[in-house]
């Protein structure tokens, strides 16, 4: 039904709370830059408004550091664009401070807690390698 893959890949040492959190704002990253990829508005049956999700259905992976740094590079090698989480934005606070402190790393050297990417179905599932379905 999907040309595309949504993924989601989260570090599988994380706290649950932080796999959580990772994965929500990555998911934001990636329906906020992908045209067309959220669904129309939801309506319940007392005529309420509510807000729309994403159209196309969300797959969400994990890894270890290693794995995530390949699904990095990978991204980067093929031009996809993606949503990045790292280690240290844990410690900030609000946006300004997450983009200034992970303006500090460079590929090489940011430990890598999340990406979050949409793609061509081949191209995703080669960038995803290693990678496995989240428990």
């Amino acid at each position: 039904m999907f040309d595309t893959k949504f993924v989601i890949v989260v570090r599988e040492d994380l706290a649950q709370w932080q796999k959580l959190n990772v994965t929500a704002f990555l998911a934001t990253g990636v329906a906020g830059a992908a045209e067309g990829l959220l669904g129309e508005d939801y309506r319940d049956g007392a005529g309420n408004v509510y807000h729309p999700i994403s159209a196309q259905p969300i797959i969400v992976l994990c890894g270890d550091g290693d794995t995530l740094k390949k699904v990095q590079t990978r991204a980067l090698e093929r031009g996809v664009a993606a949503a990045l989480y790292i280690e240290e934005m844990f410690s900030t606070g609000h946006d300004a401070a997450n983009r200034a402190v992970f303006a500090e790393f460079s590929p090489e050297d940011a430990k890598v807690v999340g990406i979050a990417f949409r793609a061509e179905k081949k191209i995703a599932d080669k960038i995803t390698k290693g990678a496995k379905m989240h428990p």
